[in-house]
């Protein structure tokens, strides 16, 4: 038996202990060890920094009864010793007093355990700040003397996460998250420009090259062009592609398109597995060992959904092609919804990458641009249709209008109405695919390589004010 103390134990011994303390039929426990470490920085000074660090304990009860097998989910922070009994009795209070599970399947068995499941958990620490802090120093006075003002974050997070099983799983995964985000603005407020990058370490983000980014853009800005609504020839960014296919890829529950409620149901039945969703090779896949890119190996999961069980905790994550060739060819699945659908079993992505078998540069593509828009980033996205995927949502910081491959202006900028899956039928080019930061969904998701991508008529519904 492990001994506890009253204070901080370590995350596998209070694993083990929950795991110990539970009476129910079987039990899943899920520790995520959480650091986190950030810069901040306005009108190119730095302003505020901090490290902070937290724990949060899920215990997963399953019990046995006459009509099925019930479960009882209870999440709770900053546990110590004192407080795992009490967590264990709520969940399998809750298990008790729920229906059977219509997602129940036997608890995982036979994953290998990880080899380092006894050992402390990963943190980050202002340290990982070392080389990039000096470089963000540099990258102010570069835009002081340029004329321009830097604000923005940086912010990297290390969860270690260790899922202990009545089965006998000992699993244990490091995920570290950084996000850089960075505004140049002119004095005056009117020209603004944003870049963002994705990092695990920050040994990969420049500042400075970012800034002379930037500094261009904001260039760009000084001649205003006023454009009205209407479909323009466009040129998304990979962070604007990574946004729209991050979403659909939340939407591409098997379960969900069987039953007819989504863009990948089938008219009459089914669902639109083997149909043709483009006609370039592009290529849409997930992989938890992609370089740079790497995501958990197996599934962890807090919750049940249409697209995760808590049933399935520990259970192996391939790497995944969801589209082959412009082909759909997988739709995500649970142990349940792959027997209920009879689909193939596809756990829920970590990571998103768009592969489109060409090599041009986003400038590159801007070079051989007759006359065409040149977005920065989207927000503010929201869907309208399920049944189509229209989705909604705004320009931001920045659209330029490109002219005989040049840059001659920025316009304003704009509400948009389009589905995902429609423009991927739609596209004439894909770039080449980099490791992007999607600007919506980066707090949620920031696992992402995509393209530059072409669309010939992109659906700039109506006017924007917003900057």
């Amino acid at each position: 038996m492990s001994t506890l103390s009253n204070g901080r134990s370590k995350p596998h011994e209070i694993v083990e202990r929950a795991l110990e303390l539970s009476s129910a039929d079987g039990c899943v426990v899920i520790a995520d060890e959480e650091s986190s470490a950030n810069l901040r920085w306005a009108g190119n000074a730095l302003t505020t920094n901090g490290v902070t660090r937290g724990r949060t304990l899920t215990v997963i009860a399953t019990v046995d009864g006459k009509e099925g097998t019930a479960s009882g989910v209870v999440s709770r922070s900053a546990v110590t010793a004192a407080d795992l009994e009490p967590l264990v009795r709520a969940a399998e209070a809750a298990a008790r007093g729920a229906g059977p599970a219509e997602d129940a399947q036997p608890l995982v068995t036979g994953t290998p355990a990880s080899p380092d499941f006894t050992d402390a958990p990963a943190e980050t620490s202002s340290a990982v700040f070392a080389d990039f802090a000096p470089a963000l120093g540099e990258a102010f006075a570069r835009a002081r003397a340029g004329g321009r003002e830097l604000y923005g974050f940086a912010n990297h997070e290390m969860v270690s996460t260790y899922v202990g099983t009545s089965t006998g799983l000992r699993l244990r995964h490091d995920q570290p998250k950084g996000t850089l985000e960075l505004n140049a603005k002119s004095p005056d407020r009117q020209r603004s420009a944003w870049a963002g990058r994705a990092t695990r370490d920050f040994k990969d983000v420049d500042p400075t090259a970012l800034d002379a980014e930037l500094a261009v853009r904001l260039g760009w800005a000084e001649r205003k062009i006023d454009l009205p609504a209407g479909r323009y020839e466009t040129l998304l960014p990979p962070t604007a592609v990574a946004d729209l296919l991050i979403y659909q890829m939340w939407s591409a529950a098997a379960r969900d398109a069987t039953e007819g409620r989504t863009v990948f149901s089938k008219p009459g039945g089914g669902t639109r597995i083997g149909e043709k969703l483009s006609e370039l090779p592009l290529t849409l896949r997930s992989d938890p060992n992609a370089p740079g890119l790497e995501s958990a190996p197996f599934v962890i999961a807090h919750s049940s959904g249409d697209d995760a069980s808590v049933f399935d905790n520990g259970m192996p994550v391939p790497a995944t092609e969801w589209i082959r060739d412009g082909e759909l060819t997988r739709l995500t699945t649970t142990r349940h919804t792959a027997g209920l659908t009879g689909l193939p079993l596809s756990p829920a992505f970590g990571n998103l990458i768009l592969d489109g078998g060409e090599e041009k540069s986003l400038d590159e593509m801007v070079a051989s641009t007759e006359r065409g828009l040149l977005l920065t980033c989207l927000w503010y996205i929201r869907e309208v249709d399920p049944a189509t995927l229209l989705l909604t949502g705004l320009t931001r910081d920045g659209v330029y209008l490109v002219e005989n491959g040049q840059v001659v202006g920025e316009v304003n900028n704009f509400r948009f109405n389009e589905s995902p899956v429609d423009l991927l039928s739609r596209a004439t080019e894909a770039g080449r695919t980099e490791k992007t930061l999607p600007r919506e969904w980066g707090d949620w998701f920031t696992r992402a390589s995509m393209p530059p991508v072409r669309i010939p008529d992109f659906n700039m519904s109506s006017v924007s004010k917003g900057v």
